[in-house]
């Protein structure tokens, strides 16, 4: 019997500790490393040959949204194609659980405007066996995995689950109320969460409930927050993430008195049109968090920033409230109320402020290019921006855009146009002590955005392209610092006797694919996706899961209860 399942023989160690570059083979036996160093190939079952590439631990993302997603995609792809093998859900306040049996309905309708997958897919691709937290967990460790995941509480559902929607909407929690869902959070990390997650961004909330109100968390009472903080406080463990302004994330910092993973840290206002001020004020105000003993670590938003959508589901205008007023409904109900004239005219009226506001989030509004066209008779203007068909047609570039989408049924494909990264700023921000890369939103805005492919874009574009930092940081960065951030007990990095997470590629090779459509969700459904390239071979607790990008169908993942399988 061989000593090993299976050898990375010959390959180039980044090992994620910052430790200098090195050409060793890697040992796997029973989904740990057993050995670094000079190794027979006729020790192990299968050689993997590596000669030429870098070998190092595979990607943990911190911020992603696959709570329904992994329960029919083991690979909880965009973040599977990207190297990225262990994961964090349940971000910004989100999720499934606890939910009763009635209320199921309603929670997927709350998510549906949330993170672009709808109801109907997450109908047919969840299997809803829990009612609880612990279930919900119990639920996770059954369902075949293609990479690790460890899961918060969110906030909203279990708001919900205790005061009921409309009410934990309405008012603070009574004090029986806060007794009980400070119990239902102990419980779930007895069980195996890590924490909680909270999104609070007041009642202009870009992020918002499927009926245009914003999420229960937006606007949840400060005592509520401080005493659910209390709970990691007494149990001296697990973290935090929050969507909040920098006082808030102070507030829960202290009163846990855990680390806060605090979203987000970014150049310019984000996908959802969010910034929280001047990311240098930003990097000094998470500095001086640290040092006076606040332990809060900035996610910074490091890919370029860019989306695509069609107004038939588009919904991150939302902090707006006359775009919300158009966008939300069915597809008709949309159309109907961009052509009446009143709400039109609210719209333009709001047009000057919009520009400052969300900048239109990434782009200005006369800045976005028509891509595809449904109609035939406006296929002459794909390739135009919204500026240039307002100036031919002498419209104001609202009318410009909406008299298309109308007319086109909504299936004008609006595109941000190709961005110049800001390097020096970027460099500044990847760079900081406190930052960590990412927000990757994976499984989240799923017809808008690619942000899932975070990592090989930081390491092709920013790391091989533009030098901004060397490989050793950048592989601690995007995996020891974040495992080490989150409670990650034994990952992040390539070590004798932890469990083999390992990732074989080809630096000069690496790239991002095109954006492209895939009908591959239930019941048919489509989403927006960005695969990559130069990927030799993904590896998760010693088994390969992808090879020179084609799913080998293992699923060797696990649930991470308390950060480790352990």
């Amino acid at each position: 019997m061989a000593e090993f399942d299976r050898v990375i023989r010959g390959g180039t160690i980044v090992d994620g500790l910052r430790t200098p570059r090195y050409t060793a083979d890697l040992g796997i036996r029973d989904g740990r490393i057993a050995r670094i160093g000079s190794i027979d190939p006729s020790e192990a079952d299968e050689v993997l040959d590596a000669a030429g590439q870098i070998v190092a631990p595979g990607f943990v993302d911190l911020h992603t949204h696959y709570d329904s997603q992994v329960f029919w995609d083991p690979y909880c792809t965009i973040s599977g194609w990207h190297g990225v093998t262990s994961v964090v859900i349940g971000n910004c306040g989100f999720g499934f659980a606890p939910c009763k049996p009635a209320y199921r309905e309603r929670s997927m309708q709350t998510m549906e405007r949330n993170e672009a997958v709808r109801a109907e897919t997450m109908r047919a691709g969840m299997p809803w066996d829990w009612e609880s937290v612990p279930e919900f967990l119990d639920s996770l460790e059954r369902t075949p995995k293609g990479l690790n995941l460890l899961s918060y509480v969110g906030l909203n559902p279990l708001m919900s689950y205790v005061m009921g929607h409309e009410a934990a909407k309405q008012r603070p929690a009574t004090a029986a109320e806060r007794d009980e869902m400070c119990r239902l959070l102990s419980e779930a990390m007895d069980a195996g969460s890590c924490g909680f997650s909270a999104q609070i961004l007041g009642a202009d909330s870009v992020q918002r409930d499927f009926d245009g109100t914003p999420m229960i968390t937006d606007t949840m009472s400060t005592e509520d927050l401080i005493t659910l903080a209390g709970v990691l406080r007494r149990k001296g463990r697990g973290f935090i993430q929050l969507t909040a302004p920098p006082k808030v994330a102070e507030q829960v910092a202290a009163a846990s008195g855990r680390p806060v993973v605090w979203n987000a840290l970014v150049l310019l206002p984000d996908h959802h049109g969010i910034t929280m001020g001047f990311y240098k004020d930003l990097l000094r105000w998470i500095e001086k968090c640290n040092r006076k003993g606040l332990r809060i670590f900035g996610q910074a938003l490091t890919a370029q920033n860019n989306y695509q959508f069609t107004l038939d589901e588009w919904n991150l205008f939302d902090s707006v409230t006359s775009w919300r007023e158009i966008t939300t409904g069915s597809p008709e109900e949309r159309m109907r109320k961009m052509s009446d004239p009143e709400m039109r005219a609210r719209v333009k009226a709001d047009y000057v402020e919009e520009q400052r506001a969300l900048g239109a989030t990434v782009t200005r509004i006369i800045d976005l290019v028509i891509g595809d066209v449904g109609d035939e008779q406006y296929r002459h203007l794909e390739g135009a921006s919204v500026g240039e068909i307002a100036r031919e047609t002498g419209k104001h570039p609202i009318d410009a855009m909406l008299d298309l989408a109308v007319a086109d049924r909504l299936r004008t494909l609006f595109v941000t146009p190709p961005q110049e990264i800001d390097l020096e700023a970027m460099s500044e921000v990847a760079n900081s002590p406190y930052a960590l890369p990412g927000v990757s939103d994976g499984g989240a805005h799923m017809k808008f955005i690619t942000l899932g492919r975070y990592s090989t874009e930081f390491l092709s574009l920013l790391v091989r392209d533009h030098e901004i930092m060397d490989l050793e940081q950048a592989h601690w960065r995007l995996s020891a610092y974040p495992a080490q951030a989150a409670g990650f007990r034994d990952r992040g990095f390539l070590r004798e006797g932890a469990p083999a997470d390992v990732l074989v590629y080809d630096l000069d090779a690496l790239e991002v694919l095109p954006s492209e459509k895939l009908y591959d969700f239930p019941p048919g459904d489509w989403r927006l996706a960005s695969k990559a390239r130069g990927y030799r071979y993904t590896i998760v607790n010693g088994e390969v899961t992808f090879r020179d990008g084609e799913c080998t169908g293992a699923t060797p993942g696990r649930l991470l209860r308390h950060g480790s399988d352990v």
